[in-house]
């Protein structure tokens, strides 16, 4: 029986999730939380988790935070984030602090057993409900170039994707024009077959580019 904790301060809502994750086989809810530290301090007395989901807007201590404490101290904890939130900085965000899996809370309970169960099985769990933003590399190339095909170039500027920086600011950090970035940003999408900076991210990820 796989443990799950649940990390969100809307209480209907995890009340609600509690019940859907029971009825499916093979998990079981150990204990809730109404934000990070909350989660912290449970984890004291109640059984550590296999796996957290995990919201971003909380109070005291949000999503972002509590992730990089899990990342950092108990790292074979998967997280699946489950958030209203399917922006591009979030998203990024939230796999540089080491979350598995990204879900919005509108999923369907199919698409969330999938996830569980794809996270066990395989580590990772991206798709495209995410407004069309995940892209799910986590697993096999699928003929994907490895970065020993990439340019220098095109290394640093996959490297500057996994941060907060816009594009304009990693133009600057580059030391080229804008539109020489949005070159760059081109010729990869077409090299990789990757259609969105959080596409790139991943990539970068999975290939060991960067480390988490």
């Amino acid at each position: 029986m796989k443990k799950v904790a649940l990390v969100d301060d809307h209480i209907l809502l995890r009340s609600g999730l509690a019940s859907v994750i029971g009825s499916f086989e093979g998990f079981e809810i150990v204990f809730e939380a109404d934000n990070g530290k909350e989660f912290i301090e449970k984890l004291q007395t109640k059984p550590q988790p296999d796996i957290v989901l995990l919201d971003i807007s909380m109070p005291v201590m949000n999503g972002f935070e509590t992730a990089q404490w899990i990342n950092k101290n108990l790292p074979e904890i998967k997280v699946i984030v489950l958030s209203m939130m399917d922006d591009d900085t979030s998203i990024i965000r939230m796999i540089r602090y080491g979350a598995r899996g990204y879900l919005l809370k509108d999923s369907k309970p199919a698409v969330l057993k999938n996830a569980l169960n794809e996270i066990l099985e395989k580590g990772y769990f991206f798709n495209d409900l995410v407004s069309g933003k995940m892209v799910h590399l986590a697993q096999k190339n699928n003929g994907t170039p490895t970065p020993e095909s990439l340019t220098e170039k095109e290394i640093d500027f996959l490297k500057l994707c996994c941060t907060e920086k816009a594009y304009k600011e990693i133009a600057t950090e580059m030391n080229i024009s804008p539109r020489a970035v949005e070159t760059l940003r081109s010729n990869l999408f077409d090299k990789l077959n990757i259609q969105t900076r959080v596409g790139l991210v991943l990539y970068t990820i999975k290939q060991g580019i960067i480390k988490l």
